[in-house]
């Protein structure tokens, strides 16, 4: 049987396994659901609405998608938004959903469906919002939740393990400290080890995973060595600091490259730059300067570990001069052998610059830049997206 049929049949059989609970699930959302089903025995997933509880996750570039799918459904069901966007958003989503769940769900969820389906006030679940006539109520908010009491995922679906959630830097365009908290938490080695034996190779979520044990401000490599030291143990490829995570570039040195060399299989590090000029990087709130960024690609080329690195272009406080400093970075960059992932600035809900309006590409930036992406030295989208 190949690998997409035995995938096909993992979902088929939850799709089969609901109690009138559903998970609206699709690719964009999997990781989400991942850790959200094994909150909620019995649910199911479904490509659609369905009779029941209907539970949908997701982000900003789903939500019309979603709203459009809810506004032709006829399907008689209690709705219910998660994830980063109705939680930035939830007088929005309460247009088309019966309650939003704001921030993390672990706690929230299951108390919510409890109270759905004994009828319950809803006002006795704190991290929720619905309407009460006209009026949206929010009830009290909860505190962050201990990671080690939850699963990250629960075969037969999968995900990336989750090793540490929230970030102290609050930068303005993120979504990530103000869903999950300014307070890096992380999960034990122990349990972090449990989930790994699902895998025939092993890959991570973090914000930053040389952050690992650590407030997120400065490194702990103690930790992070015996994270890696005690996965190595069990035989199997370590893919750390790579897609879907990244590394903080302050947090790239000699000695923390030197356990990727060490204990890792991967010989690429994604490395969040995001500009190269140094006024654009404060006005953000990095905690970094260009500097860093460029002491962090040399010292991976030097160890023949390909810097991948992460810019932002059309940043609102950009001036052309600022986006031809992040022109020159990513040559360089290039040049001496690394690559970089462009991504144009997209203001996201619940950040300090949701309001915020792009800057646009100068012509000669994205010129350059399609040029180096020819050469397969860059990928992403740099331009605005219709």
């Amino acid at each position: 049987m190949s690998k997409r049929a035995s995938k096909r049949d993992r979902l088929e059989s939850l799709r089969s396994s609901s109690d009138d609970i559903w998970f609206r699930w699709n690719r964009k959302n999997h990781y989400s659901i991942a850790a959200l089903i094994p909150l909620v025995k019995g649910a199911g997933l479904a490509d659609g609405p369905r009779k029941g509880v209907m539970l949908y996750s997701f982000a900003t570039a789903q939500a019309q998608e979603i709203y459009e799918e809810l506004s032709r459904s006829n399907v008689d069901a209690v709705y219910v938004a998660g994830g980063p966007h109705p939680s930035a958003r939830p007088e929005e989503a309460l247009r088309y959903f019966d309650y939003v769940a704001i921030g993390e769900g672990e706690e929230t969820l299951p108390e919510l469906i409890e109270m759905i389906k004994g009828g319950k006030d809803p006002s006795s679940v704190r991290g929720i919002a619905y309407k009460r006539g006209d009026q949206v109520v929010f009830t009290e908010k909860r505190e962050p939740v201990d990671l080690d009491l939850y699963s990250p995922f629960e075969p037969p679906l999968l995900s990336p393990i989750e090793i540490s959630r929230g970030c102290p830097w609050g930068c303005t365009y993120c979504q990530t400290p103000y869903l999950c908290g300014r307070k890096m938490r992380h999960r034990s080695i122990p349990v972090i080890v449990k989930y790994a034996r699902f895998y025939s190779d092993l890959r991570f979520t973090s914000p930053n995973s040389m952050a690992y044990g650590s407030s997120g401000v400065q490194p702990r490599l103690d930790k992070v060595e015996s994270l890696l030291k005690t996965l190595s143990e069990l035989k199997k490829p370590i893919y750390f600091g790579t897609f879907p995570s990244e590394v903080r570039p302050d947090f790239v040195s000699e000695k923390s490259l030197d356990l990727i060399v060490k204990y890792c299989a991967n010989r690429s590090l994604s490395i969040g730059g995001q500009s190269g000029s140094d006024r654009v990087l404060k006005a953000v709130g990095r905690g970094h300067d260009v500097n860093a960024v460029e002491v962090a690609s040399d010292l991976c080329l030097e160890r023949e570990i390909t810097p991948n690195v992460d810019l932002i272009i059309g940043l609102p406080m950009e001036t052309p001069e600022d986006q031809e400093k992040t022109l020159y970075l990513a040559r360089d960059i290039v040049r001496k052998g690394g690559t970089v992932r462009a991504h144009y600035f997209t203001p996201l809900p619940g950040t300090p610059l949701e309001n915020a309006t792009p800057r646009p590409v100068e012509e000669k930036v994205a010129l350059e830049i399609g040029r180096l992406a020819q050469k397969g030295k860059v990928t992403g989208k740099w331009t605005p997206q219709m």
